[in-house]
């Protein structure tokens, strides 16, 4: 007898809150403070190490080696002002899109909504504009509303409060 296959299909309505701080320091100096602050690992070593590891203890020194002290670590960054500047020259603002996080905080999120993995590691955006250096982040409790899981949302919170000091402080 064959077996039948079924597919569903599902749209979930998100709404997401954008925190934003500005900064009148140059764009490379506010970036240089969160460079300074998050982690740096080479990536390919990091996946190696997380791979090699045979025990979750093993896991958290991977990524506690990995990350710097705001707790977070790099996982890739896109220079979106340099597309800009492509077609612009020199006078095109600078946009730089800083993907960061914590396997171990997104570990604590998908234990109990998967679909939280969509939105951790965190985008921080970074841009100049004439009044200022704007830092940007959506918040991941925002999104997670709509899964009712306290559990979750406590971890989302947490990590949204981290996030935001990051940025304020690269701010200041």
């Amino acid at each position: 007898m064959a077996t039948k296959q079924i597919m569903v299909l599902a749209t979930k309505q998100l709404i997401g809150q954008r925190f934003t701080v500005t900064s009148s320091k140059p764009f490379q100096d506010v970036v240089s403070q969160l460079e300074a602050a998050v982690g740096h690992p080479d990536m390919n070593v990091f996946r190696a190490d997380v791979t090699s590891a045979k025990t979750f203890p093993d896991v958290e020194k991977v990524v506690n080696k990995a990350i710097g002290p705001s707790g977070f670590m790099e996982f890739t960054r896109f220079d979106l002002g340099e597309v800009l500047g492509k077609e612009r020259g020199a006078g095109a603002p600078r946009i730089l899109r800083l993907v960061v996080g914590n396997p171990l905080i997104m570990k604590q999120m998908v234990e109990h909504v998967p679909d939280a993995g969509s939105y951790a590691p965190v985008t921080i955006l970074i841009d100049e504009r004439p009044d200022g250096v704007h830092l940007s982040y959506d918040t991941i409790a925002s999104f997670l509303t709509a899964y009712g899981s306290s559990e979750a949302m406590r971890v989302a919170q947490d990590l949204d409060s981290k996030v935001e000091a990051l940025l304020t402080a690269a701010a200041s």
